[in-house]
C-alpha cells in the first residue's frame, strides 16, 4: 500500500556516541521526521491539525532492527511507507538507508487522537482520502 517518501538526512556529531556512529535512539527520531515530511507533502501540518481539527498523532508501538551502523558525516535517506491505515491508525513501515544499504528498518504505529482527551478517534475524513492514495 502506498508509495514510499523519503527525505536526506545528514549525520551530524550530536546523533552520535564516543565511536562516531550513530546512537541507537536517533533513528527513532530520523523516522519521525521523515513521517513529518511526509504528512506536510500531503498538505498537513501537526499544529494545524490539532488546532482545526483537534486531532493529534501519537506512537502507538515501533520495532526497529539494526541492520548496519551509519557514522558522523554521512548522507541518509529516510523511507516512510504506509503498510496499513486503519479507523484511527496509520501502521509504517521504515527504513534509514545509506545509498542502497538499509542500515536500519522498523514498523512504526500511530494512533489519531482527540487534542483535548487524548482518546482515539478517527482519522479526519480529508487526510484519510489523501492517505488512501498516496503521494
Amino acid at each position: 500500500m502506498g508509495s514510499v517518501f523519503s527525505i536526506p538526512i545528514r549525520v551530524y556529531y550530536e546523533d552520535t556516541d564516543a565511536g562516531n556512529v550513530v546512537y541507537y535512539d536517533n533513528y527513532l527520531k530520523f523516522m519521525e521526521r521523515a513521517r513529518t515530511e511526509w504528512l506536510r507533502a500531503l498538505g498537513f501540518e501537526q499544529d494545524e491539525l490539532s488546532r482545526h481539527d483537534g486531532v493529534l498523532f501519537a506512537v502507538r508501538s515501533a520495532r526497529l532492527e539494526f541492520l548496519k551502523p551509519a557514522r558522523f558525516n554521512e548522507l541518509l535517506q529516510a523511507t516512510v511507507r504506509v503498510k496499513q491505515r486503519g479507523k484511527a491508525s496509520i501502521t509504517f513501515a521504515q527504513e534509514i538507508r545509506r545509498d542502497e544499504l538499509t542500515l536500519c528498518e522498523g514498523e512504526v504505529k500511530v494512533a489519531c487522537l482527540d487534542a483535548a482527551t487524548f482518546t482515539p478517534r478517527p482519522i479526519p475524513e480529508g487526510m484519510g482520502s489523501k492517505i488512501d492514495a498516496g503521494i
